[in-house]
This record gives C-alpha cells, structure tokens and sequence, in this order.
C-alpha cells in the first residue's frame, strides 16, 4: 500500500511539473529526429559539448560552472543552461535523455523510468580505452556518430603528439590527491601518465585508486616529480620542498577524472611538463 501511495504521488507530481513547465525550446522541435539532452555528470558535459548540436542539450550539470573541476575550457559551460539534478529539474526541460555518472539513486533511476525519460548512466572511465569507447557511445545516442569519430581521432592525435620519444626513460612520478589519496593502477590517469612518458610509483608499488599515501613514504622514496591535486595542506608541505631532484606541479583538478575531450588537455599539460624536466628547465 505504501508503495502505491509513493507512485501515486510520484505521478502526480510529474503531471504538475510537466503542465506547470515551460513549451519545449523552438530551436529544437519535437518532432525533430536528434534527442534532446540533458546531463547530469561533468564527463558527459565534456563529452556532449562537442558531439551534439547545442540546440540538443537543454542543461549541463553545475558541476561545469565550477572552475576548479570542471572539465571543459573556461567559459564553455556559460552558454548553456545547467541544473542540480533535482528530477523536478529534469521534468520540466523535456528532455529525451538523461545522461548520468553509474552511481545514480535506485528511487531517481525509477523516477525517470516512471516519467518516461531514457536515462543513460556513464561508467567510470579507467583508461584511454574506456574514454574512446563513451565518447563514441555518446555521440551515436546524440545522432552524429561522424562527431563521435573526428572527436577520437583528435584524442588519439593528442596521444602521439604527446608521446615521449623513442628510447626515452620514464620519469618516476607521484600523482598526490586531496588528503593524501593516490591515482594507483587501473585508472584513466595511470593510462595518461604511461603514455605521455611517466612512471606512475604508487602504481607500481601496488597502490589503488584512492588508497592513502603517506608523506613519508614519498620522503623515503621521492620520486623525480610530485603531481599534486587540491589545495590540502598536505599537499604543500614545507618538507616536499627540500627533496633534492624533486620537482612538484600542481595538476589541473578538471583533467583528473573524465576521459573524453579532457584527455586532450591532459595529456598535452604531462607532455608540458615532461619536455620541462627533460630540457632542464627544472
């Protein structure tokens, strides 16, 4: 009996929502074959912005409003409208599809199934590979896999621009997150790391995503250079400065974690830095 009651107002609500929201956008009509789209999650942000027509996308998620992760270019988010991911949101912008990260809310899932909305959940991206593949996957959901297939080429163009050269050593690096987490194996930005001429050590010596590194590990084995993410206190500690042959360089949180588009600016800033230590500039 509970159960239906709990429907029986979801329904209601969606009803009041949907005649108390504004008439579907002029610039994308409703009987147009392309989706219209709303994301909830910066890495499909990223991604949609350069594969669907802008008249598609009804909102980005605010996360992409938020210079300090977000992982499109300055300004990019401006011109869209956003939402906080309310399903009350959702409702009244009439979207054909959803886009969301993989850990959405049983209730919300269920929600957007009972109002009739195509949600489409984006796993995590652990390498290259996994980035390629959504971007891909968006793209052909959007309606211009040809998009999908020009954004994969630049991404794999990127990678052998930023590639080290034949022969070269990789450069011994630890990537330090907020509180002192690490990016260990099996993530996207190991795969980075690999590929544009550094050796990732907390993944070498048997770190995983998130797993904890103490400061004094990296004093008792500094490594040639110190990533860091965040603005923790830990982070800058007064004794990283007085390893000898350590470089630190703080990396752009945006860059982290999603592995469409971001994966250009990425590796080209690793390439950055590589060619910086290399060419003893530091």
């Amino acid at each position: 009996m509970t159960g239906r009651i709990a429907g029986g107002v979801l329904a209601c609500a969606a009803l009041m929502l949907t005649a108390a929201a504004p008439p579907p956008s002029a610039s994308m009509p409703r009987h147009s074959s392309l989706p219209r789209i709303v994301s909830l999650n910066p890495c499909t942000d990223a991604i949609l912005v350069e594969v669907a027509d802008p008249a598609q996308i009804l909102a980005l998620s605010a996360y992409s409003r938020d210079r300090a992760s977000s992982s499109l270019p300055a300004g990019v988010a401006d011109r869209y409208a956003v939402t906080h991911g309310t399903v009350e949101e959702v409702v009244t912008l009439h979207p054909d599809v959803v886009f969301d990260g993989a850990f959405v809310a049983p209730a919300t899932a269920d929600a957007y199934r009972r109002l009739g909305l195509r949600l489409e959940t984006l796993g995590t991206q652990r390498s290259i590979a996994d980035g390629l593949r959504d971007v891909h996957r968006l793209a052909a959901i959007a309606g211009h896999p040809d998009r999908g297939n020009a954004l994969a080429w630049r991404i794999e163009a990127a990678l052998a621009q930023s590639a080290p050269p034949p022969g070269a050593r990789p450069i011994d690096t630890v990537l330090w997150e907020w509180g002192g987490m690490v990016a260990g194996r099996d993530t996207l930005i190991d795969d980075l790391l690999g590929r544009t001429g550094f050796a990732n050590m907390a993944a070498r010596q048997g770190y995983a995503q998130a797993d904890l590194y103490p400061i004094e590990r990296l004093l008792a084995h500094p490594p040639r250079l110190i990533l860091t993410v965040g603005d923790d206190r830990a982070l800058h500690h007064p004794a990283l400065r007085a390893i000898p042959g350590t470089t630190r360089a703080d990396f752009p949180a945006g860059l982290l974690y999603c592995g469409g588009p971001a994966m250009i600016r990425a590796a080209q800033w690793l390439a950055d830095v590589r060619r910086s230590l290399t060419d003893g500039r530091q």
